[in-house]
């Protein structure tokens, strides 16, 4: 499998793999993504995922994440539609290299009791809206894929 590969990683930095899991959720034609406020201020706009824990399959990591970050419970599908690594720097300085999974996935409640991710907030936009104002190169690159994948099956 060809896994693209996104980010620019910064000279003299060390990006350990991190495998994550991500999911696109459509409601009426719009996705689901994560606002991400940061404490310092500013922040970026994400798909709802993350990373995946010891001993957890990456369709549970999605499902779980999605729920811790945006509140919403979520079936997600078996098998990724796509895979996407990306170099990536967090609000606290870490660096990783994300190795991403990314699932459709079905909504089956709003749930904010799941919701634990204070700096994490749920807006719901277009795929083409989201594709502009997505942060990661990797996950406007999966929503263009999802999109893509739709327009086969229909």
């Amino acid at each position: 499998m060809n896994v693209p590969q996104f980010g620019e990683p910064e000279p003299g930095r060390a990006y350990p793999d991190r495998p994550a899991a991500f999911v696109v959720v459509e409601r009426d034609g719009r996705i689901a993504v994560a606002r991400v406020t940061y404490a310092s201020g500013g922040g970026r706009l994400d798909l709802p995922g993350g990373g995946i824990d010891p001993g957890e399959m990456a369709a549970e990591a999605a499902t779980r994440e999605c729920g811790e970050e945006v509140g919403l419970r979520v079936a997600a599908e078996v098998e990724p539609f796509a895979h996407a690594d990306h170099f990536f720097r967090g609000e606290d300085g870490e660096t990783v290299n994300t190795r991403g999974a990314f699932f459709a996935a079905r909504l089956a409640a709003e749930a904010p009791e799941l919701k634990i991710e204070d700096d994490h907030a749920l807006e719901w936009m277009t795929p083409h809206e989201a594709l502009a104002a997505l942060d990661r190169e990797s996950h406007a690159w999966a929503v263009a894929a999802w999109l893509r994948r739709l327009r086969k099956e229909a």
